[in-house]
């Protein structure tokens, strides 16, 4: 197409796209942070896995939240097995959550090294206090600030299956998260750094030292049908590089790395009190090489925990 052919089509339709995106930012604004308003995993207002700088909303005039419950399933392959964790988190005065989520478990089939889960899953304890409010002093820029805990007790996986013994580990963490409605396109950014002595959660064991990682995410709301909003995000979360007792079973402990996951998450736009999330991630593949004992003599083998592609969906619900 000529310059000047490429002029007149701008002219012609430069009003219609105009039009086109305005509508389409003018939809987005009203998708608010309510988006953010939804349960991690492990049962912290965040995203699908990582907690954000929010917490869940107490109306007008109350000073505690009715509780907010989600569910998560997320098939984490043939080695680990499936996990399931079902949470409750309360919030109070818009400043503070807090809450407690089962996360369970059913067994992998790999002759193995599945033994390494063959537990029943864990309890999660958690709380999370607002810092600094999102847009405080009057800036837009200023995004919100959180700090909260993790806690997970009777964590057998790994760590304790080796050692036969229950660990308890914890996250102590800090997030920062903005929502910027007033882009062309919309974003939800995610950003923060914990001290934790777990690994993967709790699901790959304890770690050997408590020390510090980064986490984060971007999400894009958009608008959707019937006053609804659908928000791709990615996610990741830096892992600690490896398990305590492992090495026993794995020269070197292992390497375990960076876990990432990419969601949709469709819910209200405004006030939002449900959310049903989908997604895949990349977690674990090979950590590091063992040895087994065959007939003749032992054969070095690759240590393959065959989830670097895992499947989770999620549901909230706010009352």
């Amino acid at each position: 197409m000529e310059s000047g052919a490429v002029h007149q089509w701008m002219k012609d339709h430069g009003r219609g796209l105009s039009a086109a995106l305005t509508l389409v930012a003018g939809l987005a604004m009203s998708t608010t942070s309510a988006s953010g308003q939804n349960l991690t995993l492990e049962g912290q207002t965040g995203g699908f896995i990582t907690p954000t700088a929010y917490v869940v909303p107490v109306a007008k005039g109350k000073h505690l939240s009715l509780p907010e419950i989600g569910y998560h399933f997320i098939a984490a392959g043939n080695v680990i097995g499936d996990i399931y964790t079902a949470s409750m988190t309360e919030g109070i005065a818009n400043w503070v959550e807090f809450g407690y989520t089962r996360s369970a478990h059913t067994n992998g089939n790999n002759p193995y090294f599945s033994s390494l889960w063959a537990y029943s899953g864990m309890n999660v304890y958690h709380a999370k206090a607002v810092a600094l409010k999102e847009n405080a002093f009057k800036r837009d820029w200023m995004p919100g600030i959180g700090v909260g805990f993790v806690v997970r007790t009777g964590d057998h996986f790994v760590s304790g299956a080796i050692a036969n013994k229950t660990y308890t580990n914890e996250d102590i963490y800090i997030a920062a998260t903005k929502t910027a409605l007033n882009l062309k396109v919309p974003l939800l950014l995610n950003f923060g750094w914990k001290m934790t002595n777990a690994s993967i959660f709790g699901i790959g064991g304890q770690a050997t030292r408590f020390g510090g990682r980064f986490f984060g995410g971007v999400g894009f709301p958009l608008p959707g049908p019937w006053h609804t909003a659908f928000v791709p995000a990615a996610g990741f979360t830096q892992e600690p590089y490896h398990v305590l007792n492992l090495n026993q079973e794995v020269p070197g402990g292992g390497h375990i790395p960076t876990t990432l996951d990419y969601a949709i998450r469709w819910t209200q736009r405004e006030n939002a009190r449900f959310s049903v999330d989908a997604g895949v991630g990349q977690v674990a593949g090979q950590i590091g090489y063992t040895t087994l004992p065959t007939t003749s003599s032992l054969q070095v083998i690759p240590v393959n925990l065959d989830a670097r592609h895992v499947i989770g969906v999620g549901a909230s619900f706010r009352f």
